[in-house]
């Protein structure tokens, strides 16, 4: 039996018609749209449609869409409630457990048809949202703001979180984040995710386990560690010695690197200018001048590029949110992927189930009673 790399890497373990990656030359795109095309042109509810069919929607389409994921946007009063009942608990966690209980609260929920399951998708992709935002209120004492059903997905949710309408600038970067953490092909969260779809289970619980895999800290949570770095220094000269410091001790800087890119992450190019522009915008620039002088010192020093956490530390930052739900809109964004991997693998479903390279004892060991047990 062949064996594969550690951490599965090199194995083609599926296919999918829904994101495509060519690490050496830097390649992402959705269902055949480049992800600078995306970024330049769409918006994030073309993306979920593209995602989720396919293609990219017609007007009617998109107003349907629309119209389907802001009347969507309410979570049972008793998901509310738990919601309440833990103000001080970790997003993530939050997170993960209230998705979960979704589930006991929906009618569809032991309904696993495609029909079904894409409702639930819809439903899905408009509560993370609510999760997301009314847990931050609550556990600041604040009441949850409703949600304003003329505002796009990137403007509603600033708007909830901070419960003012976010200017057109703040949407628009806010719109452009989103797309670009929307997929990102077999990472370990939707790898999750497809692995429970496999054996027929809920949208719900596969959902569940993506959010768990994206809660370790080697998957989301890296743009989290970049802005704390980035806090902790006064000006880009003292952000350049703490890297060097840090380099000389062999400490791992966050946001460098990628396990598939050998070259620049291609939604970094777009952060990048995001970080740049939402800086001069909110009085923020510092952070992307020390963001900015940290990557030429990387790249210099150990020939390692920015990816997609490291300039979406400062973009987060200037909009407002709060540093520990960084991982949590990872999650919010990346729900759009997850639901179309977790619907194509219904329709074409094989129980996902690989080998173990056995490295333990040979078989036929003799029994050693109790008492002989060294």
């Amino acid at each position: 039996m062949p064996i594969a790399g550690a951490g599965l890497e090199g194995v083609v373990a599926t296919t999918s018609s829904i994101c495509y990656i060519d690490g050496e030359a830097g390649v992402l795109s959705y269902n055949g749209y480049n992800i600078h095309t995306l970024a330049e042109n769409a918006t994030f509810e073309e993306v979920i449609y593209l995602l989720w069919h396919g293609k990219l929607p017609t007007a009617p389409q998109l107003i349907e869409l629309k119209l389907s994921l802001a009347s969507e946007r309410a979570i049972p009063s008793e998901v509310a409630a738990f919601l309440k009942s833990v103000p001080q608990g970790s997003p993530m966690d939050v997170l993960r457990t209230a998705v979960s209980m979704l589930s006991l609260y929906d009618p569809l929920a032991r309904d696993n048809s495609i029909a079904a399951s894409t409702k639930k998708a819809s439903k899905l992709m408009s509560q993370v949202s609510t999760l997301v935002t009314s847990f931050d209120r609550l556990r600041k004492g604040q009441e949850p703001v409703q949600g304003d059903p003329s505002l796009s997905y990137a403007a509603n949710f600033l708007y909830t979180l901070s419960g003012k309408k976010p200017n057109a600038l703040m949407e628009r970067v806010f719109d452009i984040a989103l797309i670009l953490h929307a997929d990102h092909e077999l990472n370990a969260s939707t790898f999750a995710a497809r692995v429970t779809a496999a054996t027929l289970s809920d949208i719900h619980s596969a959902v569940t386990s993506a959010i768990g895999a994206l809660k370790g800290p080697l998957h989301g949570g890296a743009n989290e560690d970049v802005i704390r770095m980035l806090l902790a220094t006064g000006s880009p000269d003292d952000a350049v010695e703490k890297v060097r410091s840090d380099l000389a001790n062999k400490v791992k800087i966050p946001g460098f690197g990628h396990r598939v890119y050998r070259v620049l992450d291609p939604r970094a190019v777009h952060l990048r200018k995001l970080s740049e522009e939402l800086g001069r915008g909110t009085g923020h620039l510092d952070l992307y001048e020390k963001s900015a002088r940290v990557e030429e010192v990387i790249k210099r020093e150990k020939d390692l590029n920015a990816n997609v956490d490291f300039y979406s530390a400062s973009t987060y930052y200037s909009l407002g949110i709060p540093v520990d739900l960084f991982t949590p809109i990872f999650a919010v964004s990346r729900m759009s992927g997850w639901t179309a991997h977790i619907l194509e693998q219904y329709r074409n479903n094989r129980l996902i189930r690989p080998r173990a390279d056995y490295t333990g004892e040979p078989d036929g060991q003799p029994w050693i009673p109790i008492e002989s047990r060294a």
